[in-house]
């Protein structure tokens, strides 16, 4: 990150604490705002926890504990303060202000972070689209420049448009113009998606908070080789990989981009080009870090940015949870896990839950017979008789579905018993009905 074009080294993250509330999550969710600092790459982060009975709507905080927070900058030269918060545009001026270093809330910490992990063209044009947004909301009178005024041509003309006037027009201009451009890209990944859905692949999509391993599950079940660190927002853009299923059948893997508490919503908007493809999916496969104390929390999370999406199980959609991590997990605990997990998979009234370990191993192989489990639980299976003559028909069976066994008799007829989704079995009954049998 960069202000006036020096590095940003020394970081303080404040998170209010309100009355009454949780302290135990206040500490969980204060780790995690430390870690989102530290993926912007400074040098030093510092973290507190602040009490407040109330939030001052002019400045935040009172102003007793704005001379501390201001002291301690001093003296601990910090040169950003993060609220992991929500700030309006006169508290974070104000506070600027008032402590003489740049001020960021949890939205512009995440956008900051988005900017730096967007690879592709299509990331940092959705990325820059929420960072447009979230400016427009900031553009308000915080210098005098904003109150000028470029005057008409001519004396006898009438006042022209004032700076903020100008400064707004600008950025109206510019998110209009990133609209089209993701729009495009929008329509782009339509087709896509009608082309795979024209394939014999079905669509398997990793849902999941941020660092909950899904890069790492990624790559473990394909040859992916999607970055990986130990690190929230590690990737952001959208990959696809064949998956190869236990029958010999293969599936595509999407990895989409991780989510969060709090996740501003003009970056979801934003990024709905890209978050379209969980709603294509044939099964959602929502991976947990079983590991954090914050997983229930974490998954409700996840589950709120699904319903917004229109995605998931409330959808008609499949879901399965996928229950990582379990290698760091003491044995009493592990072994309670899986036991509930094997309830999930013999139980019809929930969603089913598969124990693993991205890193070890350790039940992919149960994680993957139950994908194609799900995978193939609307298929059909045929029995078809085909003469010499239709040996076209055996060629797209072969292609579109997966062939459980095939004879031929003395007078060169084929007999093939398939499996077929049921797109493709509709397809196949619509034109050869004659040659089922």
């Amino acid at each position: 990150m960069f202000e006036d074009g020096k590095v940003i080294q020394n970081t303080l993250v404040l998170h209010p604490r309100m009355p009454r509330a949780d302290t135990r999550n206040e500490a969980y969710m204060l780790e995690e705002a430390v870690g989102l600092a530290a993926a912007l790459g400074v040098d030093r982060v510092d973290a507190d926890i602040v009490n407040l009975r109330m939030i001052n709507a002019g400045q935040f905080f009172g102003r007793g504990k704005i001379e501390d927070i201001k002291h301690r900058c001093k003296a601990e030269d910090i040169s950003l303060l993060i609220i992991n918060g929500a700030l309006s545009p006169i508290q974070q001026r104000n506070l600027e202000r008032a402590i003489k270093v740049k001020v960021i809330d949890r939205t512009a910490l995440i956008l900051e972070i988005f900017a730096l992990r967007a690879a592709t063209k299509e990331g940092r044009l959705q990325v820059e689209l929420a960072r447009q947004v979230y400016e427009r909301s900031r553009l308000v009178r915080t210098w005098t420049h904003l109150e000028r005024q470029r005057g008409g041509q001519g004396f006898t003309a009438g006042p022209g448009e004032t700076q903020i006037e100008s400064d707004r027009r600008m950025l109206a201009d510019k998110i209009a113009k990133l609209q089209r451009d993701i729009e495009d890209v929008r329509r782009t990944r339509r087709l896509q998606r009608q082309k795979r859905k024209r394939a014999p692949e079905r669509i398997v999509a990793l849902v999941g908070y941020t660092n909950a391993g899904k890069s790492t599950l990624f790559n473990r079940l394909t040859s992916g080789e999607v970055f990986v660190k130990d690190m929230l927002f590690a990737t952001l853009d959208t990959t696809h990989r064949i998956l190869p299923l236990p029958s010999g059948r293969q599936a595509v893997l999407s990895d989409t981009v991780g989510f969060i508490s709090d996740l501003p919503t003009d970056l979801i908007t934003a990024f709905r080009a890209t978050l379209e493809e969980v709603k294509e999916a044939d099964l959602i496969l929502h991976v947990r870090d079983m590991s954090d104390p914050m997983s229930d929390a974490h998954s409700q999370d996840v589950n709120d940015v699904l319903q917004m999406l229109e995605a998931g199980e409330g959808h008609g959609q499949t879901v399965m949870e996928v229950w990582n991590k379990i290698d760091q997990l003491n044995d009493v605990d592990k072994a309670a896990l899986q036991a509930r997990s094997e309830a999930s998979l013999e139980s019809e009234d929930q969603i089913s839950c598969v124990t693993i370990s991205a890193v070890t191993g350790e039940g992919l192989e149960v994680l993957m017979n139950h994908v194609e489990q799900k995978l193939s639980r609307k298929d059909h299976i045929l029995t078809v008789l085909l003469p010499p003559s239709k040996y076209d028909i055996r060629a797209w069976l072969h292609q579109n579905g997966h062939i459980i066994s095939e004879d031929m008799n003395e007078i060169g007829e084929c007999e093939i018993k398939v499996q077929l989704t049921d797109v493709n079995s509709g397809r196949f009954i619509t034109r050869h009905a004659d040659y089922i049998i």
